[in-house]
């Protein structure tokens, strides 16, 4: 982790979602996504699990995909209050609109 990250993740630890602050939060959020090269997490539907005689590039993209979608998912929870985690620690992040 550079000290970019470490310094772009501060954005969301500085101010925790709380409820009232989700605005705020969810662009910080999409500042450090970006960043991180991981905001298509948040904007794309999870991709199928390719089958097992799919090609390898396939199959790595899906483990890409999932490993990225709970990278994602630990920091969004680490940046909510200790009531907001309790509601959403097992939901995705993916949000389809």
């Amino acid at each position: 982790m550079t000290n970019n990250t470490i310094s772009l993740r501060s954005l969301l630890e500085k101010e925790k979602l709380n409820g009232i602050n989700f605005l705020d939060w969810f662009r910080n959020l999409r500042i450090v996504l970006k960043q991180e090269r991981k905001e298509y997490v948040i904007e794309e539907p999870v991709p199928d699990e390719p089958a097992a005689n799919a090609p390898r590039t396939d199959k790595d993209k899906f483990k890409k995909h999932m490993d990225d979608m709970v990278d994602v998912g630990c920091l969004m929870l680490a940046t909510m209050d200790s009531e907001l985690q309790k509601q959403h620690e097992n939901m995705h992040c993916f949000n389809a609109r």
